[in-house]
């Protein structure tokens, strides 16, 4: 396992997302899509929720308030190999070992941002 616990997991993958919304390029492109994201992980489990609703993006650990217009399941070690790019969102998804909720057509409008 990649991450030794559900704190590691938050800290790594809730600073990357941090780091993301904070690049002048990527950050408000992410804000523009106005979705509320939840990533639910396993092995360790947690989940990042990540609202781009407002004029900032909002982390919320675990449960959130507000509910996700989009939600997206996977073992943590795939999380990480995806934002490797050793992942292509789309077979992980025909193979389900990636879950996804909500529009398609929205996360997959992500993915040339990221």
């Amino acid at each position: 396992m990649i991450f030794r616990d559900p704190s590691h997991l938050k800290q790594v993958l809730g600073g990357f997302f941090e780091m993301l919304a904070a690049d002048s390029n990527i950050g408000p492109k992410l804000l523009a899509s106005k979705l509320i994201l939840k990533f639910i992980y396993r092995e360790p489990d947690a989940s990042i929720t990540i609202d781009l609703t407002g004029d900032k993006a909002v982390f919320t650990f675990d449960d959130a308030a507000k509910k996700p217009v989009v939600e997206m399941g996977m073992k943590a070690d795939t999380a990480h190999k995806f934002w490797m790019g050793d992942v292509n969102l789309v077979i992980a998804l025909a193979r389900r070992e990636i879950t996804a909720k909500g529009p398609i057509p929205s996360i997959l409008k992500l993915l040339p941002i990221i």
